[in-house]
């Protein structure tokens, strides 16, 4: 099983690049920050912008992927997004992953001054938005035309250093996002389901996504892809226990996962309160030493 690990934006690059080198140090397979404007409980502490995060943490290291876990349609539109994207695969040479999901009901629906977007013009943008960052990442000129997103001879010249284009981490859990994962994704990402107020333990959780793996193999059989080929990425903490509080917990954590059908598996860097409040040390002592996953 691969691991990887979310760091938040929260830090100034001279605190986040010891973090971002430190993760590598430690054998993660991938690292990833999020793409938010800010979070509401964050409104008035520090929140960094994920792509520049991205761009430095591509210099400061060497091996690690790096991506967003997952970028926002709510405040982004595909054809700058591309440019970017683009243009931080090389210079991560080659180590980008493209994380895309529907976006959020939070603060970011809002900022900008929009009325949010009810459920249906959510999915029906998240699907115009993959399809046109997939051809626009793919192809040096496109052009698209859709309800929400348009593209006339978009250029992105010299184009990608992975061929056809960077891998795809699509987040989606209903039906029709899993066939848009099928169809454009080389990752599947999930959170699991809000089905209780609490964080699911190891073996609920892994119960959950085992019904969700389900589902995607009927959108991989719809769409006629090959489901072996398609990785299965569990991003922990939200509302799965990531199981950091030992090293046998987490070995027994991600065991179920895999166990489940995970290729995957995805934790929070600790942070002293919530969210994300983990030791430490314990983490440490998990990952200390470990080679890199393949």
């Amino acid at each position: 099983m691969r691991l990887g690990v979310v760091i938040l934006p929260e830090h100034r690059w001279s605190v986040a690049r010891d973090l971002w080198q430190r993760a590598e140090q430690m054998g993660f397979e991938h690292a990833w920050t999020y793409d938010h404007l800010t979070w509401r409980s964050f409104r008035d502490s520090p929140w960094f912008a994920g792509v520049p995060m991205l761009t430095a943490a591509a210099i400061a290291t060497s091996r690690l992927r790096i991506g967003l876990l997952v970028a926002s349609p709510n405040f982004r539109h595909p054809v700058p997004f591309a440019k970017e994207m683009m243009t931080l695969d090389d210079i991560s040479a080659g180590r980008l992953i493209v994380g895309i999901g529907a976006g959020g009901e939070g603060w970011d629906a809002t900022m900008l001054g929009q009325q949010p977007w009810n459920a249906r013009e959510r999915a029906d943008r998240f699907v115009e938005f993959v399809e046109i960052t997939d051809r626009l990442l793919r192809e040096p000129a496109a052009s698209y035309e859709g309800r929400y997103y348009s593209a006339v001879e978009a250029r992105t010249h010299p184009g990608c250093v992975q061929s056809p284009r960077p891998p795809m981490a699509i987040a989606a859990t209903r039906p029709r996002g899993m066939r848009l994962a099928a169809r454009h994704g080389d990752i599947w990402v999930t959170t699991g389901q809000r089905r209780a107020d609490a964080r699911l333990d190891a073996k609920t959780g892994a119960a959950v996504v085992r019904e969700q793996i389900d589902c995607l193999a009927q959108a991989c059989a719809a769409e006629r892809r090959d489901f072996s080929t398609l990785r299965r990425l569990v991003l922990s903490g939200p509302l799965l226990d990531p199981g950091l509080r030992s090293p046998a917990e987490f070995q027994e954590t991600t065991q179920q996962y895999a166990a489940a059908g995970v290729t995957d598996f995805v934790v929070h860097w600790p942070r002293p309160g919530k969210p994300y409040a983990a030791n430490p040390d314990v983490f440490e002592s998990i990952f200390r030493d470990s080679s890199p996953r393949s």
